[in-house]
């Protein structure tokens, strides 16, 4: 196989490989979750489950309903950017390869590279509190850090391959497309048994937590006046 012939491999059916094996991983997680018995809440119904499913579900894009961003609304802004930049390399994994002069349009190229280097930053803050903050190291585990720091140099690689996106083999800065696919084939690998696959949980989560404390009135504001997202 030449080297030409290795990148190409690298930028799609290793993609794809890696991308079936994610998606067969978290089909028998999810499989694993829906067999289970569902907990019986055998309480008197003081509310309205469904309100409550609603509000677990978007209470998310409500900042102003959680303690921690009430407090600290910057965090929430770098949650979001931080969470936003990922969502943003990872969908120029399936650009670049089909669609390489799409991400060199300088009006995607650029916000591209901007929201990215903030979204490095937010990541970078986020390592500095985990490893300064006594309450954040108390309940961390090694995959926590070497999560968050795979997820900036993710970032940071994605920022050199970006403007790389139609290298060819014979090209110098080719490396950055190798070095971006080849971590894009690790993660999709890695991912499903770290703690970033959280978000396979989020949805059973929310729903149990929505279904629930709706249904004992708590969901979307108990009678107190109290804002549920703190409880």
């Amino acid at each position: 196989m030449s080297y030409e012939s290795l990148v190409e491999f690298l930028k799609d059916e290793a993609q794809i490989a890696a991308l079936s094996f994610m998606a067969v991983i978290y089909a028998l997680k999810i499989w694993g979750i829906m067999k289970k018995n569902p907990i019986q809440d055998r309480t008197p119904n003081h509310g309205n489950p469904k309100e409550g499913v609603r509000y677990s579900f978007t209470v998310i894009a409500m900042p102003w309903e959680m303690q921690v961003y009430r407090d600290h609304p910057m965090k929430y802004i770098e949650f979001t950017i931080f969470h936003l930049a990922i969502a943003a390399a990872i969908a120029s994994t399936f650009i670049i390869p089909y669609w390489p002069d799409v991400m060199l349009k300088s009006w995607i190229m650029l916000p591209s590279l901007l929201f990215i280097a903030a979204g490095f930053l937010c990541g970078l803050l986020r390592l500095i509190a985990r490893l300064t903050s006594p309450a954040m190291r108390a309940f961390s585990v090694p995959d926590d850090y070497f999560s968050i720091i795979l997820l900036n140099v993710y970032l940071i690689s994605a920022m050199i391959a970006i403007p790389n996106s139609a290298a060819t083999a014979t090209d110098p800065m080719i490396w950055s497309i190798v070095l971006f696919f080849g971590l894009t084939a690790f993660f999709l690998i890695y991912v499903p048994f770290s703690k970033i696959s959280h978000y396979l949980l989020w949805p059973f989560n929310r729903y149990y937590l929505g279904k629930h404390f709706g249904k004992r009135g708590v969901y979307p504001k108990n009678s107190a006046g109290l804002r549920a997202a703190d409880l």
